[in-house]
This record gives C-alpha cells, sequence and structure tokens, in this order.
C-alpha cells in the first residue's frame, strides 16, 4: 500500500474517532459540519490570495488592505443550508469565487430542481420534496427562476439546425390548458418527430398555438425548411383538412400517409376494455396485410365480425381510405416503419404524464419549459436505430433514387 493511501485511511480513522458517538449524517451530522468547515476553510484561502498573507501574519505585509471579520450566510446545498462566514476586507474588494456575491446556491442545487421539474414534478411537489429531504425550504419564485434558466436552451434547441433529409416525418398534436389571466384556455401543442438517415429519432420542434390547423402547421413546416430540411420522404399526419396541401405546399415531392397511431386510436375510442385486444388485433390485420386488396378483405371481415357491437369503427377506415392505402404502395420494410406505434406513442406516453400530473399550466412559457425537458429525457434513450432500419433505408434508396444519398 501506498504511503499517501496509509495517511489518507489513518486520516480518515481519526476523523471518525473524533466523530463517536455524533450523528454522522443529517442536518446536524458530522459529515454536514465537515462541509460546512471545509468550504469556510476554502474561502479562508482565497481571502489570504487576495490580501497577499496568512491570517496572524507577522511583519510586514504586501499591501495596506486588512482583513474586517466576517458576515454570515446562508447558501443552499444538495443537502440542507450550510451557515457560513464569509470574509470581508477592509477595502471592500474581496469577491468570492467558491460562494460568489449574490449567490444563495451551490452547484448542483439547480440542476436536482430542474431534473424534478423535467419528471413532471409541480412547483408545490419540488417545495415539499425539498423540504422533506433536505430540510430546506424554498419559495415557488426562487423554483421558477431556477426553470427559467431552461428557456434559453429551449430557444437555441428550437432553432438549431437540421438535416437536409429526413426519410420519415410524423407530425401529432396534443392539448393542454393553460391560464390566461382568470381563464383557463385550451391549447395544442404541435410535434415534430423525424427519423434521420441512421434511423435515429429526433424531435425537430414543438409549439404551441390556440388551436390546430393546416395553416399552423405550414408554419411549422416552413419553419423546420428554413432550418435546413430540404426533403422529407414520407410525412404522417392525422385526418386534419387540408393538412396534405400544406405539406405539398412547402414540400412538393413528399408523400403523406395517414398515420395509423391516430386511426387505430381513434378507433379504439368507441370498444369497451374487454374487446379492446381483440379488435385491435382484428384492426392489425388490415394495416399490417401483404397488399390494398388483401387489406380491403380483411377490413370486410372486420364488418363482418365487429359492425354489430360497434358500428361506427368501419365508416372510420373507409372514409380514409385513400389516405391509409398510400402506404401500400411501398414494401413492408418501409410500411413497418411507418405504421409502428413505437415511435410516436413512447413520447405522447411521456408529455401526456406530464399534462396530467401539471393540470393547467400558468404560463405558454411553463408549457415550453415542461415538455421539453421531457423530450430531453426521453432522447436519452434513444441510442439505437428503429427496428429493421438497414431494410427500409435500402427500399427508399431504390424507390426515392437521386433523393436518397446513402
Amino acid at each position: 500500500m501506498k504511503t499517501k493511501e496509509k495517511m489518507n485511511r489513518n486520516l480518515l480513522k481519526e476523523l471518525l474517532q473524533n466523530a463517536e458517538g455524533q450523528e454522522l449524517f443529517g442536518k446536524e451530522g458530522f459529515f454536514q459540519e465537515l462541509k460546512k468547515n471545509l468550504v469556510n476553510e476554502m474561502l479562508e484561502g482565497e481571502m489570504e490570495y487576495h490580501i497577499g498573507y496568512e491570517k496572524h501574519a507577522k511583519g510586514e505585509k504586501p499591501s495596506d488592505n486588512r482583513r474586517n471579520g466576517y458576515y454570515e450566510k446562508t447558501v443552499k446545498s444538495a443537502d440542507d443550508n450550510l451557515e457560513l462566514s464569509i470574509p470581508r476586507d477592509r477595502e471592500g474588494t474581496f469577491e468570492p469565487i467558491l460562494v460568489k456575491k449574490g449567490v444563495r446556491r451551490l452547484d448542483g442545487f439547480d440542476d436536482k430542481v430542474i431534473s424534478m421539474y423535467g419528471r413532471g414534478m409541480t412547483v408545490r411537489e419540488i417545495q415539499a420534496h425539498i423540504e422533506e429531504i433536505y430540510g430546506t425550504e424554498v419559495s415557488a419564485g426562487l423554483i421558477s427562476e431556477i426553470t427559467d434558466k431552461v428557456l434559453d436552451e429551449v430557444v437555441a434547441w428550437q432553432t438549431r439546425p437540421l438535416d437536409p433529409l429526413y426519410p420519415i416525418v410524423y407530425l401529432d398534436c396534443l392539448y393542454i390548458k393553460t391560464r390566461e389571466g382568470s381563464m383557463v384556455a385550451n391549447k395544442a401543442v404541435y410535434l415534430a418527430l423525424g427519423i434521420n438517415k441512421e434511423g435515429k429519432k429526433e424531435i425537430l420542434g414543438l409549439w404551441v398555438s390556440k388551436s390546430e390547423g393546416a395553416k399552423f402547421w405550414m408554419q411549422v413546416l416552413t419553419e423546420l425548411k428554413n432550418r435546413g430540411v430540404a426533403d422529407i420522404l414520407i410525412c404522417c399526419v392525422d385526418g386534419l383538412g387540408g393538412f396534405e396541401e400544406a405539406i405539398q405546399a412547402v414540400f412538393p415531392q413528399t408523400t403523406v400517409q395517414l398515420c395509423i397511431v391516430h386511426v387505430v386510436r381513434n378507433s379504439l375510442k368507441f370498444v369497451s376494455w374487454k374487446h379492446k385486444k381483440a379488435v385491435a388485433a382484428s384492426l392489425k390485420a388490415i394495416y399490417s396485410a401483404p397488399s390494398e386488396e388483401a387489406a380491403l378483405i380483411q377490413l370486410k371481415h372486420f364488418q363482418a365480425q365487429w359492425d354489430s357491437v360497434y358500428p361506427t369503427i368501419a365508416p372510420i377506415w373507409l372514409r380514409h381510405w385513400q389516405a391509409i392505402a398510400v402506404s401500400f404502395a411501398f414494401p413492408a420494410p418501409i410500411r413497418k416503419v411507418t405504421y409502428t406505434t413505437n415511435a410516436i406513442e413512447s413520447i405522447n406516453r411521456q408529455i401526456r404524464k406530464i399534462i396530467k400530473n401539471k393540470g393547467v399550466f400558468p404560463t405558454d412559457d411553463a408549457v415550453k419549459k415542461s415538455l421539453f425537458l421531457a423530450l430531453q429525457n426521453a432522447q436519452k434513450k434513444w441510442t439505437m436505430p428503429i427496428r429493421d432500419w438497414a431494410l427500409a433505408l435500402n427500399q427508399f434508396s431504390i424507390l426515392f433514387n437521386e433523393r436518397v444519398v446513402l
């Protein structure tokens, strides 16, 4: 064992012996006291460096500036409040680096607050959690101040350059409630999810508006184009009227396909819990059929089996059949990628969890902060390409030729 390691272990033993009978952890524990003393000693070291001599040093001093006592300051740390003694000098020129003037929180505290906020905790829940775990009271204003730092990141993320080509883009919309003065208003949150050439999911942006509409979607698509997107091969959308025209006004070569996720979701709204699994399986037989002709046969089977119980479902598929049938023009690998629910549903689940927990958002900025952090948490798991992407990419290169550069 090295001499330094022996010294470190001996020092630790000595500290623990001195702490015998004293609580080691907790607000008034030994380690908390040790942390406070360590920070105070570091502040003393800063002061010594600033004025050029050690405390109680004899002899001639390098400057006329002198120590001038201390002032007490409470700062929040990850564990608890720390009561610190900040040195002062006569000239008032000493500015600590470790605990800067005006700073009431040590590094790491803000990150924990932002992490809790991003996982859907409300301001009150964060306050209660911090008080319960750390014994520290924080105001709602302080939490808002901390989380407002995220807004600069939101702007940078929302305006970042994008890839020239996204083989697939999903456009989706969810609804949230926000306060406008004394009123509560319903607003639409627009999401654009891209699958890039490597087959990885990427949230291209989020937007908040008073209502969903093809006109606003055209603004979204124009923004994507201004950020560098030159081409989208397939765009999966819901059944909003005028959507296809809006997309092709900005990306005229893009194939617009009705998102199977939305059709299935709308169909299952009419189904009782005990039948949902069976109905979902019957619907899957339609959209996973090998051809449009085979899909129509499966739709007839569905009608024969379920029309007497759920007469509203088949008309949904028939009404949107032209937009659904677009997918049958593609080989199976591409179709499987475009109609799979995993890509968009995993994001929707994450966002709905946040929306449910928050209830009513106080402002549009609060919506952007919360959903941005939720999306960042979701994206940490997106390390691998989506399944069967290599096969799909080969088919894209054949079907779309010069538009796909491998």
